[in-house]
């Protein structure tokens, strides 16, 4: 599936928009601006762009704890997005979801995760009532390899099966649960086989390639909708960063590491484009005009309020 070069370009932007908000949000942490822990998806940018971009704009989403490039792709507003991180009351959630939390139903967004694979019975659910109001909506939940040795993931998948339900699961397998790399925690080393214990139709794409991702979203989501069922489609990426912030990488090489960097999506994406004869100046401007997006959202959302402790604590119960 080739893009249109319009839609290429359109991707290529949203990815340097994700890459540039990753990078700004550890900047952000490094000087005590972003309280907690974070997850950045720097290197997996392609899978939430190709299958967002594959998906209807009503399509449920549901995310993980590395959902801030979801977010983005479903073109949630970058600054609202940015102030719900930094705790202010003009976040999403007025502050209170944070990273981990965030959900924006009006986009269809059903939330981020703090949970490893806590997504994946929340989507079952959306889905089985999308199956019983007789929509043609589908449900699409995002987790990782880690997830796919949880029970959640397992119990998830057979219900699914067992009663067709309009499900999407994509796996983005970026190798490592944490520390621990797929070789040694997924019998096999693929997540896309274990669909076949749930009778489960099943793909495996390159995640670093969006044009790819969008293709094999597209297809899976053909047959979902079409009311064949749910899918398993796995997404083969790479995060550069480490699990969290705090993360120093021991457990893989630096040859490693710089051999994955070749092959970075918005490497791979750019070289298409240039390739298609889009000078090298306009894709630059593109990476700047994302970046001072993100500064500008970031300033905003630092001179915003926190929210009060009345809106805190509404909404509370105990």
């Amino acid at each position: 599936m080739e893009f249109p070069e319009q839609t290429l370009l359109d991707c290529y932007a949203r990815m340097c928009l994700i890459r540039a908000f990753e990078e700004k949000l550890a900047e952000l942490f490094s000087r005590g601006l972003l309280g907690g822990t974070s997850h950045f998806c720097i290197g997996q940018e392609a899978c939430a762009v190709g299958v967002i971009a594959a998906a209807r704009e009503d399509d449920w989403l549901i995310s993980n704890h590395r959902g801030h490039g979801h977010l983005l792709a479903r073109r949630l507003e970058l600054q609202k997005v940015m102030s719900e991180l930094l705790g202010r009351s003009d976040g999403y959630c007025g502050g209170r979801g944070g990273s981990q939390h965030l959900s924006a139903p009006e986009k269809f967004f059903l939330g981020t995760n703090g949970i490893t694979g806590g997504g994946l019975p929340i989507a079952t659910g959306a889905a089985l009532a999308l199956q019983y109001r007789g929509s043609t909506q589908v449900a699409i939940v995002f987790f990782g390899d880690g997830a796919s040795n949880q029970g959640t993931f397992h119990e998830s998948l057979n219900m699914a099966s067992l009663w067709k339900l309009p499900v999407l699961y994509v796996c983005e397998n970026n190798r490592y649960g944490m520390s621990n790399p797929v070789e040694k925690s997924c019998a096999g080393g693929r997540v896309s086989a274990r669909a076949q214990a749930y009778c489960l139709p099943a793909d495996t794409a390159d995640g670093s390639d969006v044009e790819a991702v969008a293709q094999a979203a597209s297809k899976a989501l053909e047959q979902v909708r079409s009311g064949a069922g749910p899918f398993l489609l796995e997404l083969l990426t790479y995060r550069h960063c480490g699990h969290s912030k705090n993360d120093p990488r021991i457990y893989r090489s630096k040859t490693e590491e710089q051999k994955m960097w070749e092959r970075d999506c918005l490497r791979i994406t750019r070289d298409k484009l240039l390739r298609r004869g889009i000078p090298d100046s306009r894709l630059e401007q593109l990476k700047i005009q994302a970046a001072e997006q993100v500064q500008a959202a970031a300033q905003q959302s630092l001179q915003a309020a926190f929210s009060s402790r009345e809106e805190t604590l509404a909404g509370v119960f105990a």
